[in-house]
């Protein structure tokens, strides 16, 4: 992304249905990922002979059980949910392909994918898949008159250990591919390029548009990033992209993490998302002021503000887990401010470019987030703002870091837990059944987390207690 400068379109990566068709005749392709995002926004599903796509599933679809959108990162089903649950027998849902995302997996022989819509047996929408919740969003953004562009920027950390090696030892005493801070670093990014630079090119013959890699603030961190387009796009392209970069790491024998923090002892792993808006009708940008390029429109200012009011209320939905929270340690790069600010990574909100390229980074999110849902949240405030006419404070000036009188995001789970329970935003934007269900998703998260006994607890208590 990030000039703001729209990128070259990437059709051309895509495959369409008569390319697919021509593939498989001639033996290229002979298996068919057909998946869906689960609630931690990885892709589940099947993977399907050739010509039981083509005669069946393309038209059809295919069928999965609705658990799969009432389970934990383990995939143990969790108690609590309206939508799938024992009483109900766990049913079927049926997995529709989105021919606009069919592409090539480069780095699987003979293998494409395609990412579903989910529907009841019935042909209804299954509206607590994270895909829908992101989609409605787009919807209400669209009944509005705004097309929503947007980017994530994913970080991770490569690892020596392979990730059979890493479990037999517990994740204990990992050893990052690099033993020194590798930031804009080419020397040491050199000595990755084995695996990074596979993952670059093989992304970008799988229909992911990638602009660059650079090493990152920790030792063995990357980030890659990706050019922007439109929300739905840029989610399925993470959900290709974060789940291709751990297979391909796999296949070169190392092992890659997108925890937020997966060390105290180094910094953590965000994904920040860049996000603008513009006109659905004619297509011109609306964020940066038309008489001062390099300031905010009136429509820009309000997106802003209902940023800064949503913030703390969806949280959650940019930090999932207990580990997410890890990560917002002052002078971390992990800013926990609700302030903006001009062009200041002090900020959890930060406005960057001009004309074309104005938008708003949030950078809130770590790289365990759910993509579908950090998007969603991130359009259900921005529309917030919009539609009540919010007004935008002052930039934020200085080290947002040190301010005592500025409002902080949640600091733990449980925090961030009772912010969403309570939000008006998204209980507007989402609706009570996917509320409800994104509410239980976090209470569940929280309640697992009080079924273990940890490491730190035995070595702290077991004597000195």
């Amino acid at each position: 992304m990030l000039d703001g400068t729209p990128g070259p379109c990437n059709r051309a990566w895509m495959l369409s249905e008569a390319a697919l068709r021509q593939m498989i005749a001639d033996g290229s392709i002979d298996t068919v990922v057909v998946c869906f995002p689960d609630m931690q926004g990885r892709p589940v599903g099947k993977r399907v002979t050739a010509p039981f796509f083509l005669e069946h599933v393309l038209e059809h679809g295919i069928e999965a059980c609705d658990y799969l959108l009432a389970l934990d990162v383990d995939m143990e089903p969790l108690p609590g949910y309206r939508f799938a649950n024992w009483d109900g027998g766990y049913g079927d849902m049926v997995a529709l392909p989105d021919m606009s995302t069919l592409r090539l997996l480069p780095w699987l022989e003979g293998t494409a994918m395609v990412v579903c819509d989910l529907t009841g047996t019935d042909g209804s929408p299954v509206e607590v898949s994270p895909r829908q919740v992101l989609v409605r969003q787009i919807k209400r953004a669209a009944a509005a008159g705004f097309d929503i562009k947007c980017a994530t920027e994913l970080e991770f950390f490569l690892f020596r250990e392979s990730f059979e090696e890493a479990a037999a030892k517990g994740w204990r005493d990992m050893h990052p591919h690099t033993s020194t801070i590798e930031d804009y670093q080419l020397l040491q990014t050199s000595r990755e390029e084995y695996v990074i630079r596979r993952i670059r090119n093989e992304m970008l013959a799988a229909g992911v548009p990638i602009e660059f890699s650079k090493g990152e603030a920790g030792r063995g961190q990357h980030e890659i990033n990706v050019t922007y387009g439109r929300a739905l796009e840029v989610a399925d392209r993470h959900l290709v992209f974060k789940n291709g970069v751990k297979e391909i790491a796999d296949q070169c024998g190392r092992a890659a993490t997108f925890m937020a923090k997966w060390s105290m002892a180094e910094v953590g792993s965000s994904c920040h998302i860049h996000a603008s808006m513009w006109d659905m009708a004619t297509g011109a940008p609306l964020m940066a002021d038309a008489a001062d390029p390099a300031a905010l429109s009136e429509v820009g200012r309000q997106f802003v503000a209902g940023l800064l009011q949503g913030a703390r209320q969806l949280t959650w939905m940019w930090a999932p887990y207990i580990n997410s929270y890890r990560r917002y340690m002052p002078g971390s790069w992990a800013p926990t401010a609700v302030v903006w600010g001009m062009d200041n990574r002090t900020c959890g909100f930060r406005v960057v470019g001009r004309g074309e390229g104005c938008r708003v980074e949030c950078r809130v999110p770590g790289a365990d987030a759910n993509p579908y849902l950090g998007l969603a949240a991130i359009i259900a405030a921005g529309l917030w703002g919009v539609q009540h006419e919010l007004e935008l404070p002052p930039p934020y000036e200085g080290n947002a870091y040190k301010a005592a009188d500025v409002t902080r995001i949640p600091s733990t789970l449980v925090e961030a837990i009772g912010e969403l329970e309570t939000s008006t935003i998204a209980a507007a934007a989402f609706g009570d059944d996917v509320h409800y269900h994104l509410i239980n998703t976090a209470r569940q998260e929280w309640a697992r987390s009080n079924q273990v006994v940890t490491d730190w607890e035995l070595s702290r208590n077991f004597e000195r207690i």
